[in-house]
């Protein structure tokens, strides 16, 4: 198992709701600094003074670096001492995505490329990049552009040395910010009606514990190029609105489609068929590995592997589904959805 006792953590793009989940889950244990990379000071600057009003013991943990993933310059200097890296900084709204595809580009692949560089080059024991359900069969320039970013880091792995390089695939993390669980609290507390895409479009459920579990298992059980999987459950976009409305008091009769927006799908898949061929089943998790073999293809001509497994693909339609009352009891776990209801101010949001 990974010991972060006395080592030094390194978040691109850390003032988001993964970066505070991990700060809630290390802050107090013997980990020696956590270091928050990311390009909004202001977010920074929030964050610096929340951690330092509640949790003021250990808040010097926290060392803040202003800068982009697009810099190289910025990430070398922010890499100097760095143990271990969380690599989430990225473009994640498929609609933004889908107009700036360019920018999606700069930040998804080339910010990636530019994080493996540096933790190389600064000898990082082991660098998780944190990916997403639509980089499996991707439609839209932001499953594109993150499908290239798990490429690019099963690339870099074949030649990064000491440093292991693997990638986690998401579903939806439910309540991070940005997400629509937040959207349709605030719409019900205006007095408005929910608004839903498509009621029979699934998505899977994770939340930010499960997100900051799947990276913890990837350090643990990971080797160089694995992409790790969790075997989440999913549900309708309809139970979910359903049940947000039964917790917030909304009326499920006033639920409103909209129509689906630029570049979404009707299912998400974690894993492909073809990824199965080669996956590791590993309980909670799947692990797929690397294919490390060589541009010289031709013993393929008189050679190949007929092995295959039994695995199928893996997708939000055919996994666990949850009903309305085990997607109350998903939403009712999580802190930010006790905090809306208990009045409290969520700093993730």
């Amino acid at each position: 198992m990974y010991d972060f006792k006395d080592k030094v953590l390194l978040i691109t793009g850390g003032t988001g709701s993964f970066g505070n989940a991990v700060l809630g889950r290390f802050l107090q244990t013997g980990i020696k600094e956590i270091r928050i990379f990311s390009r909004d000071e202001k977010k920074q600057d929030d964050m610096r003074h929340e951690y330092q009003v509640r949790m003021p013991e250990v808040a010097n943990k926290i060392k803040f670096y202003v800068g982009d993933v697009r810099s190289k310059s910025t990430l070398k200097y922010a890499m100097k001492g760095v143990d271990y890296v969380f690599h989430a900084a990225a473009l994640k709204q498929v609609p933004s995505c889908e107009f700036f595809p360019m920018e999606a580009m700069k930040t998804n692949v080339i910010g990636t490329d530019n994080v493996l560089d540096a933790a190389i080059d600064a000898g990082v024991k082991c660098v998780i990049c944190l990916s997403t359900d639509k980089a499996a069969y991707p439609i839209n320039a932001m499953g594109m552009t993150k499908a290239i970013e798990e490429k690019v880091a099963v690339a870099k792995s074949r030649h990064s040395g000491d440093t292991k390089i693997c990638c986690t695939r998401y579903g939806n993390v439910m309540c991070s910010r940005g997400s629509v669980i937040p959207l349709w609290i605030d719409q019900i507390r205006n007095g408005n009606p929910i608004t839903i895409t498509e009621p029979k479009m699934t998505r899977f459920l994770m939340s930010l514990d499960d997100a900051v579990d799947l990276v913890l298992f990837a350090f643990e059980h990971g080797t160089n190029g694995d992409i790790l999987v969790q075997k989440a459950p999913a549900c309708t976009i309809q139970t979910q609105a359903e049940a947000v409305c039964e917790l917030f008091g909304g009326n499920t009769k006033d639920i409103k489609v909209i129509g689906i927006r630029h570049g979404e799908k009707i299912y998400e898949t974690l894993l492909t068929n073809e990824e199965c061929a080669k996956a590791e089943d590993m309980g909670n998790f799947f692990r797929v590995p690397a294919d490390n073999r060589t541009l010289n293809y031709d013993k393929y001509f008189t050679e190949g592997n007929v092995k295959r497994n039994i695995l199928t693909e893996f997708n939000s339609n055919n996994t666990t589904r949850l009903d309305l009352e085990q997607v109350k009891a998903k939403l009712l776990s999580i802190e930010y959805i006790q905090n809306e209801l208990n009045g409290i101010e969520n700093i993730a949001k």
